[in-house]
């Protein structure tokens, strides 16, 4: 996305509320006449309909809403009719699910009863209201398909149930979910099209021809439960560092070499995140790929890496951004200036340092803070001097909470203490914790060079406590430096609603592969086998 992080919005694609007040007010045989003539037309609202698109229904005033669907010149209904709205549903599974995929297929075989080939003959478990949905559209479940839950009881008899699987409706999607592609797509892309989704339901009207006509004409833009316009994505990776191996093989095979891969997906995020842990400095010599030293600088070439991935905020929490003095991190940090690309949890000096980093984009406002939790000589940034700052953990709470109070999602970051485990350990569970306690709903650890597990503290945030390293030269170094995560986290309507996580595999010293099926059904079972998983 562009650096200065305006979007131009196509505003043909916006819908309205669904159902505007007809003009006109509609007479029993069918024909517009006016309010004085006391003729109204009769409206059927099958009761299938889902409640969030009753909630939004304006119907003409003085307009006569009946039970019986035969007095009705005009019937709203799932699946019949004119189509005038597309109701989503997301086909999920609780978050420790390995599988990503399902077909429609798989699904409709399982609603009738017959099983599916990825969840067995474990049931669909869905809402009543969600089954009533479903059994207008595809008619009635087979014997034992589905099972039954109350909205406020579905996530846990879920995760309860593992494996286990679900419909819900898109505005119930939280973060305990993971949502599963349905022949490909995913409400949650930004790709997303309503049409080729299967499990956008219609909504139709239908009855006397002309009264259809004259209330389409008066609708105007069809309704749906999930807008382009308010959906924003936010990728965290973890660990950056363009020195020593990952340096020399830039300069072998290209500055842009170890995005070949995963450039794409990283670009095409709203907001991509890098936490770029060394300086660039203008005397930097050659890298060196068997470096002894841990004194690291970058090459300033090599920034354009950082460009090809579409970089747009640079976190500088890392260990390392001192380690060449101050003219080193100036000239870094006006690197960055020219390219519009803002950063946090380091500056110029601590109160910069020290500035949560603030954005709004699609209606949702988005803000970044982080620090240093090794301190002491990690943690330069002073009054008059560069660097990153150490972890005040008062000040971030305090921050953390009138940022919340204004309505933003914040992403917390960490440079930490490093574990060469899968398992979080206590002092990274503690101060994880304590930043999202105070109201953080992402919080993200961008020290690990070998990928931690997971855990949802509390409802509508979580805490990804390493992702491991996305340009390192780890491979064959540490035993699973070579593995990690990408997160690509969703943001609806204000309210943080979901993670997808992406599994990368190194082939060389500085260029990620994403890794097969195979590997990735491994590397997520160990994952959520490290994990903190709250129902166990």
């Amino acid at each position: 996305m562009p650096a200065d992080m305006v979007e131009v919005v196509d505003r043909s694609a916006i819908t309205a509320t669904p159902f505007q007040p007809i003009t006109g007010v509609l007479n029993v045989e069918g024909t517009a006449v006016e309010e004085s003539d006391g003729g109204i037309a009769t409206w059927w609202l099958s009761p299938a309909l889902p409640e969030t698109f009753r909630a939004a229904l304006t119907l003409p005033e003085g307009a006569q809403v009946v039970e019986d669907q035969d007095q009705a010149h005009l019937q709203l209904s799932v699946s019949e009719g004119e189509a005038i709205a597309h109701w989503v549903y997301a086909l999920v599974a609780p978050f420790p699910t390995v599988i990503d995929e399902v077909s429609l297929a798989d699904v409709e075989a399982a609603w009738q009863g017959k099983g599916s080939k990825s969840f067995g003959n474990s049931p669909l478990m869905m809402t009543a209201e969600t089954q009533a949905v479903f059994s207008a559209w595809w008619d009635a479940p087979g014997a034992g398909a589905v099972q039954v839950k109350a909205a406020d009881q579905l996530l846990d008899a879920a995760w309860a149930a593992r494996p286990a699987w679900a419909l819900v409706p898109f505005e119930e999607v939280r973060p305990e979910w993971k949502v599963l592609t349905v022949d490909g797509q995913s409400p949650l892309w930004k790709t997303f099209e309503i049409g080729d989704y299967a499990l956008s339901v219609p909504i139709g009207l239908s009855g006397d021809p002309t009264l259809v006509a004259e209330a389409l004409q008066s609708l105007g833009p069809a309704g749906a439960n999930r807008y382009a316009h308010k959906l924003t994505t936010v990728i965290l990776t973890g660990v950056t560092a363009l020195v020593r191996a990952t340096a020399y093989e830039m300069n072998r095979s290209g500055s842009t070499y170890p995005a070949e891969d995963i450039g794409p997906l990283l670009n095409e995020a709203d907001f991509t995140h890098i936490s770029n842990e060394v300086p660039f400095a203008q005397d930097c010599p050659p890298p060196d790929p068997v470096q002894r030293g841990l004194v690291f600088c970058s090459d300033a070439r090599h920034i354009e890496l950082l460009e090809a991935v579409g970089v747009d905020v640079i976190e500088l929490t890392g260990d390392h951004f001192n380690d060449w003095g101050q003219e080193a991190m100036l000239y870094t940090l006006q690197l960055y200036q020219d390219r519009g690309w803002p950063y946090y949890g380091g500056g110029a000096n601590l109160e910069e340092a020290q500035r949560p980093l603030t954005f709004e984009h699609n209606g949702n406002k988005i803000a970044f803070i982080g620090c240093n939790g090794k301190g002491g000589s990690y943690a330069s940034a002073d009054v008059d001097y560069p660097g990153t700052t150490d972890c005040d953990y008062e000040l971030m709470e305090g921050q953390i909470q009138e940022l919340v109070a204004e309505g933003y999602v914040v992403v917390a970051t960490f440079q930490h203490s490093e574990f060469y485990t899968f398992i979080p350990q206590p002092s990274l569970i503690r101060d994880f914790n304590r930043l999202s306690d105070a109201g953080a709903a992402i919080v993200s650890g961008s020290q690990a060079h070998q990928s931690h597990g997971i855990e949802f503290p509390r409802d509508g945030a979580i805490i990804l406590y390493g992702l491991g390293n996305l340009f390192f030269d780890q491979r064959s170094v540490v035993e699973y430096g070579d593995k990690a995560l990408i997160a690509r986290n969703v943001i609806y309507d204000g309210r943080y609603i979901s993670t997808e996580l992406f599994t990368i595999q190194f082939v060389d010293f500085a260029k990620p592969r994403f890794m097969t099926a195979e590997e990735r059904e491994t590397f997520l079972a160990v994952i959520f086998g490290a994990s903190i998983w709250h129902d166990e």
